[in-house]
């Protein structure tokens, strides 16, 4: 009733779907926010039931559309009571005044991971972590939660961000060295463009928050409680925003997923010769960090998070510079790509990458389903439905639509809950029907244009 998706004429989608959300509302009910998702639910023994970014960059979304309320408002709330040991794990590497570093692996906040290049230089999960806030308030419209526990999560994550940058005399710019982005083929680089976007992006958030409720009653104590410095902290996190280095080539006209990548013998995955796929099961770790096969999304992943800040010329070419060079070899990559093909109207890849992130588990596409399914990127499965075909988004607390038909489905219907509005969206060949099956009025955008959608009412939009 509130999370079921319907595809007509492909049973193969139709099966990958519902096998995901089964395994999804089955895991993790959020009735209480000392618990979070596990790579692998309950169905495997491998990472040890431990949470990563995974629920933040890939659950969430889920959780948010499907559930209730409270539901996706526990999983944010789990990092906030985390923060006291995020700032102990920071301290213990040597950052100072409340910079927060979550875990990479944890069950009680503290690090649980025992590789040198993950627990270190994986950092990017303290943006997702932030991001993570963002989208949430964003899709429920809980103003209240960043002053009473969002910016003191972001205000420690800013302080790790300010500290872990540092100037270069080289560059005149800020620069972030010794890091792994979400391609764990590539480890300890300097300047990865993901990283470094996911970190301004947090200290912009963060002033932003700062200045919304600057003036009120609520911020003082909270400035007190986390000991802050006023405009030696505000002006510093400023100046880097102004003076960040990201990585660029003028000659592609794309983002550079670090320094030194183009050094690299650039050819499509097509060129790895048959029988030596995947490369993690077949090649050295030696021979994978020295190629430029990426295991997912990761300046794509940049790309997907602030699609609006580019346009559609240079999210094409991002895309075709990257995706070729991809193995797909972490299931959370192919819901990242499905979703950029649907907004490039690439439909076959988006359908090839749909399906592979559906059926990963039934049809073993990594031949490691023998650990257990992938229940995070289950709900990246979700996502790339949603997100993708359906072309969904939540801009400014505002609701849109985009759908698009797969050629070898006939329609599709799912379900949402936004803003206390169960609403039914249907797709054909001929046209989108969002219905609202609750009694409160509503607005939505579909292809743009904004729509009036009365309390048990429908519109309906010849599809595009």
């Amino acid at each position: 009733e509130k999370s079921d998706i319907t595809i007509e004429g492909d049973v193969a989608a139709q099966q990958g779907i519902r096998f995901n959300i089964f395994q999804l509302n089955q895991t993790y009910t959020g009735k209480d926010e000392r618990l979070n998702i596990g790579p692998k639910g309950f169905t495997g023994e491998k990472y040890g039931g431990s949470t990563y970014w995974d629920t933040e960059a890939y659950c969430l979304p889920f959780y948010l559309a499907t559930s209730d309320q409270e539901v996706s408002r526990n999983l944010v709330l789990y990092r906030h009571k985390h923060l006291a040991s995020a700032i102990e794990n920071a301290e213990k590497l040597g950052f100072t005044d409340g910079a927060a570093l979550y875990p990479m692996v944890t069950m009680n906040g503290e690090e649980c991971h025992n590789e040198w290049e993950i627990t270190f230089e994986e950092i990017h999960r303290n943006g997702a972590i932030a991001y993570a806030i963002f989208d949430y308030i964003n899709y429920h419209g809980d103003e209240e939660y960043l002053i009473d526990y969002g910016l003191e999560v972001l205000i420690g994550i800013s302080r790790f961000w300010a500290q872990r940058v540092h100037w270069s005399i080289n560059k005149g710019q800020y620069v972030m060295h010794g890091v792994t982005g979400p391609n764990e083929y590539e480890n300890n680089v300097n300047n990865n463009w993901y990283t470094s976007k996911m970190a301004l992006w947090t200290l912009q958030y963060t002033l932003d928050g700062l200045k919304k409720y600057e003036g009120t009653d609520k911020l003082n104590p909270l400035l007190s409680k986390v000991n802050f410095k006023g405009a030696d902290e505000t002006e510093k996190w400023q100046h880097i925003l102004d003076n960040m280095y990201l990585g660029y080539d003028e000659e592609r006209g794309v983002f550079l997923q670090q320094d030194g990548f183009l050094d690299k013998d650039v050819m499509p995955v097509d060129d790895i010769p048959a029988g030596q796929r995947p490369i993690n099961q077949n090649w050295s770790w030696d021979r994978i960090l020295r190629s430029c096969f990426i295991k997912q999304a990761d300046t794509l992943q940049g790309v997907y998070l602030f699609e609006d800040e580019f346009d559609i010329e240079t999210i094409e070419r991002n895309f075709d510079f990257y995706e070729p060079m991809t193995v797909h070899e972490s299931s959370l990559s192919p819901c990242v790509h499905a979703i950029l093909a649907c907004k490039l109207g690439r439909g076959e890849k988006a359908y090839e990458m749909y399906l592979r992130t559906a059926r990963l588990d039934l049809d073993d596409y990594n031949n490691d389903t023998e650990e257990g399914c992938h229940t995070t990127s289950m709900a990246g499965t979700w996502m790339a439905f949603a997100k993708g075909f359906a072309g969904m988004r939540v801009k400014s607390g505002q609701l849109h639509f985009s759908p698009y038909l797969p050629e070898k489905w006939d329609s599709y219907g799912f379900h949402i809950n936004f803003r206390n509005c169960n609403l039914t969206i249907t797709a054909t060949k001929e046209a989108v029907t969002i219905k609202n099956e609750s009694a409160g009025d509503l607005s939505v955008f579909v292809y743009g244009e904004e729509k009036a959608l009365a309390g048990s009412n429908e519109v309906s939009v010849a599809i595009q």
